[in-house]
């Protein structure tokens, strides 16, 4: 087992709940999430396993698509379903060109105050552990970006909306729906949230934790692992020939005049160093060399 799983997080349960599950089915200790999903929220929660953690990182920065339901009405200390409320307002003159005109406020790049329940670090502490204790504590705004913000259905009996949101790395979508409910005068949580994208990971290929513990017993579970190099298909690749993997394994760069098509390389960020059986580092391309800095095979 060394790869990336596409998971379908169940309400209930934490991402840590399910790193652990995979832990005990995948039976190793080195295994990780790119990128946190509520308790409260269902969706898409990419797991990378053995060697693929050292990629992590790059796959929590892909952009993120959600639904959202919000419920108008009721502000809560959370921005969800499980917080406390601390505020209501009227609904009744809410409308979907209202909603849709308080919207394009949201779009584009904005500025967001992550959630008290949040696990962003404050003065080296977790917003939600000083929360627990009672704690206010002055959060400093963060910029992230909403690429699409669209209004799907509103319910004007029940005050509920459904909305489709696609955002940078970073979004809280619960703060999304609690400044939304602010703008428009009534106050607003999330009440029911779907991720069902991270990068090229979607809903309709993630596998429920059932099914990743039918495939452990029946010794199918790597069959559903994405391999690393796979995982990271959208950057550009290079081929070593063996004595370039050797260099690399050894942490060594590559000239990258020794690299066919190397002006093609110019600019890139990242890219993939593999060889016939996978990936085997990801390098920058520094000062004319493409230096490894994440070497996912053994010298």
């Amino acid at each position: 087992m060394n790869g990336v799983l596409n998971v379908l997080k169940p309400v209930g349960m934490t991402s840590h709940d399910v790193v652990d599950a995979v832990r005990r089915l995948a039976a190793t200790r080195r295994v990780g999430h790119a990128g946190t999903l509520d308790p409260g929220a269902a969706g898409v929660l990419v797991v990378c396993v053995e060697k693929a953690t050292r990629i992590t990182e790059f796959l929590s920065e892909a952009d993120k698509e959600y639904r959202v339901e919000v419920a108008f009405g009721t502000a809560t200390d959370t921005g969800d379903a499980y917080g406390q409320p601390i505020r209501t307002g009227e609904t009744g003159s809410l409308t979907e060109d209202r909603i849709d005109e308080a919207l394009a406020d949201f779009r584009g790049e904005i500025e967001q105050v992550p959630p008290m329940a949040s696990a962003v670090h404050v003065g080296g502490t977790r917003l939600y552990e000083a929360a627990r204790r009672g704690e206010m504590v002055e959060v400093p705004p963060r910029r992230v970006t909403v690429y699409a913000l669209d209004l799907l259905a509103y319910n004007s009996l029940t005050a509920h909306a459904w909305l489709h949101v696609r955002c940078s790395k970073g979004t809280y979508i619960r703060r999304l729906c609690h400044d939304l409910g602010e703008r428009l005068g009534c106050g607003g949580h999330a009440s029911f949230m779907v991720r069902t994208r991270v990068g090229r990971y979607r809903i309709e290929g993630a596998a429920t934790l059932e099914e990743l513990t039918a495939a452990a017993a029946d010794g199918r579970l790597d069959m559903l692992v994405e391999s690393p190099g796979a995982a990271l298909a959208d950057l550009p690749s290079v081929e070593l020939t063996a004595p370039q993997r050797q260099a690399v394994m050894h942490g060594q760069g590559i000239p990258l005049f020794r690299v066919p098509g190397w002006q093609q390389l110019m600019g890139a960020p990242l890219v993939c160093l593999s060889d016939a059986t996978g990936l085997v580092a990801v390098a920058r391309v520094e000062e004319g060399m493409l230096k490894p800095f994440k070497v996912l095979r053994d010298a």
